[in-house]
């Protein structure tokens, strides 16, 4: 998961995976990046809606 800032001051969000045996490193897998958000805040409850496992890997 990767929530970022854009040059214009925006928000974004995307997922992204990486298998081991995979030697192409991480790739999306979310195709969120095109999403804008006002804050930081509003990216990252829209990550935790779109992506079911975030909202468990925050709380524990």
């Amino acid at each position: 998961m990767d929530i970022f800032r854009r040059p214009n001051g925006s928000y974004g969000f995307d997922e992204f995976r990486r298998d081991p045996e995979d030697g192409r490193g991480w790739y999306s897998i979310g195709y969120f990046g095109n999403q804008t958000f006002e804050s930081f805040d509003a990216a990252l409850t829209a990550a935790c809606d779109a992506v079911h496992w975030l909202g468990d890997a925050l709380t524990n």
